[in-house]
């Protein structure tokens, strides 16, 4: 990824896209199991009045799979922040309102500390540095289901996709549930075991 960095390439290779000439920039981050089109109803909408930029996360079905480094990626939101600031300098973004959902909002957290000249805002949905609960914080997740979670990945990933999607979704929305599990079911096992 650094040689895409360096090269340019990342803007590409992460299938940014850019709506709208509005002269604040909006930067819509995608979480786990999801990719860039989760925003698609948003971004007529936010188009209007920003410009918007949207793009894949490393892991998504939608980018080279050839491009996914564990070594450099598992457990590792560091690299996703790094990709993310690679891509904002090729795009020439400063002061950027970011938003960004699930994992990308630690993604952004972090990316701001080291490079804060680049965020004037930053919206984080459903962000968890951790998601496992312990007795001071709730991240979500006993060890029990994070354990139960990781095993059927291993053991059955469609099964655990229509086991977890409506989980993380959260709401008894069917068309919202359908449209997770779509774009989780594209995730490799090995991946989303590691995000």
């Amino acid at each position: 990824m650094e040689a895409l960095c360096h090269g340019g390439g990342i803007v590409q290779a992460l299938n940014t896209h850019v709506y709208g000439n509005g002269s604040q920039t909006l930067v819509l981050a995608h979480g786990f199991g999801s990719d860039q089109t989760v925003w698609h109803f948003l971004i007529p909408f936010l188009a209007c009045y920003f410009k918007v930029v949207v793009f894949d996360l490393i892991f998504s079905p939608n980018v080279d799979p050839k491009l996914y480094d564990p070594g450099r990626y598992d457990s590792n939101f560091g690299a996703y922040a790094e990709d993310l600031l690679c891509l904002l300098d090729h795009l020439k973004v400063n002061k950027t309102v970011y938003l960004g959902h699930s994992m990308s909002a630690m993604v952004g957290c972090i990316a701001s500390i080291q490079r804060p000249h680049l965020f004037q805002h930053l919206i984080l949905l459903g962000g968890s540095p951790r998601y496992l609960n312990t007795t001071r914080y709730n991240g979500g997740f006993t060890r029990a289901q994070l354990d139960a979670f990781f095993n059927q990945i291993d053991q059955n990933f469609s099964n655990w996709v229509l086991s977890f999607a409506p989980i993380a979704v959260g709401v008894e929305d069917t068309s919202a549930i359908a449209e997770f599990e779509n774009s989780l079911g594209r995730m490799t096992p090995k991946i989303a075991v590691t995000c």
